[in-house]
């Protein structure tokens, strides 16, 4: 589903040259979920955005399926991220004049690949049922999470990417939307990368991976 050849990404100030990351490489099996774990700034958000065609490396290429991310311009990318990709952040980012119902549906109908029995089985397995017509700020930070996933996972994406998307919930609540989203990853096919500061949460997913000094390990 992904792999990543020898990414390099630097910022520069007037002062100095930062180099984020140092040529990473990586692969995301269909079906497989990976925990992309290192110290605050170390340049785990940096890397999804790059996967996701979000920002731009200074060398080195992505690949989602047969699509090299790094070789398309911005329409493609975007074209990409609707399509093929299912993104989740710590924000919710959930459109608070629609019902759960269409926010569920949105993004699904904008890539053209609504599928009403699948969005049934998600709804379903994310207990969303007797929420579908509320509004997202009638919902718990819990509630608003599962109902981001079941956006992101409504396209059937080649590959989630998660930016720490337990970031604003509780222990127990976090642990149970880990599971949530593990076992639907599974079950779609589609592989996952997801951030996280957490050790715990790491562990509950197939293989993890440490970014330090702008390299994994």
């Amino acid at each position: 589903m992904l792999k990543v050849v020898n990414l390099s990404k630097s910022y520069r100030s007037t002062q100095e040259t930062v180099h984020v990351l140092r040529g990473v490489g990586l692969a995301v099996a269909r079906g497989e979920s990976v925990a992309l774990t290192g110290e605050s700034g170390s340049g785990k958000s940096t890397l999804l955005h790059l996967i996701a065609g979000l920002d731009e490396a200074d060398g080195g290429d992505v690949w989602v399926e047969n699509a090299r991310v790094t070789g398309l311009p911005d329409a493609g990318r975007a074209a990409l991220r609707r399509t093929r990709l299912g993104l989740i952040f710590q924000q919710f980012n959930l459109v608070p004049s629609l019902s759960v119902a269409d926010n569920l549906a949105f993004q699904a109908h904008l890539a053209g690949q609504y599928d009403p029995a699948w969005l049934t089985e998600l709804i379903a397995r994310l207990g969303l049922d007797a929420l579908l017509k509320r509004y997202p700020e009638q919902l718990s930070g819990g509630q608003q999470q599962r109902v981001a996933i079941g956006r992101a996972l409504a396209v059937k994406p080649a590959l989630l990417l998660a930016d720490e998307p337990t970031g604003n919930l509780d222990e127990a609540t976090a642990d149970e939307v880990v599971h949530l989203i593990r076992d639907l990853v599974a079950r779609s096919g589609c592989g996952l990368l997801m951030v996280t500061h957490s050790a715990r949460l790491a562990a509950m997913l197939d293989r993890r991976l440490h970014l330090s000094g702008g390299l994994l390990a």
